[in-house]
């Protein structure tokens, strides 16, 4: 059985961006997930814990640094579709202090994987 597994408003802290600066300081992003999982029983050892995928998404955001929101949001999505056993994988990376800046609502870049 083919499910998906949503995980939304992940807080994590890293230094990407373009402007002057913006990669020596940390800033606040969120990250929203889904993931691609084929479950065949009810077990947690058949699918994804939830603090794993949270885990990832944080490590990949302040493991990297990078100008382009969507090269953050591959590196997000890549971890994910890394974990066993993820078919798929979708990462939206918002970053709030540029929305903020812009005077909008919300400024971010989607990726979505799948296993190779």
């Amino acid at each position: 059985m083919a499910s998906v597994i949503s995980v939304g408003g992940i807080r994590a802290l890293g230094r990407h961006g373009a402007n002057p600066g913006e990669q020596l300081d940390v800033q606040e992003f969120l990250v929203d997930v889904e993931v691609w999982v084929d479950v065949e029983q009810d077990s947690l050892s058949a699918t994804v814990d939830y603090r794993t995928i949270v885990t990832s998404v944080r490590n990949a955001i302040e493991a990297t640094s990078f100008v382009l929101l969507e090269s953050l949001a591959e590196a997000v999505a890549t971890a994910l579709i890394e974990l066993e056993p993820v078919l798929r994988a979708t990462a939206v990376v918002h970053k709030p202090g540029a929305a903020k800046s812009l005077g909008v609502a919300d400024v971010s870049a989607e990726v979505t994987l799948d296993e190779a």
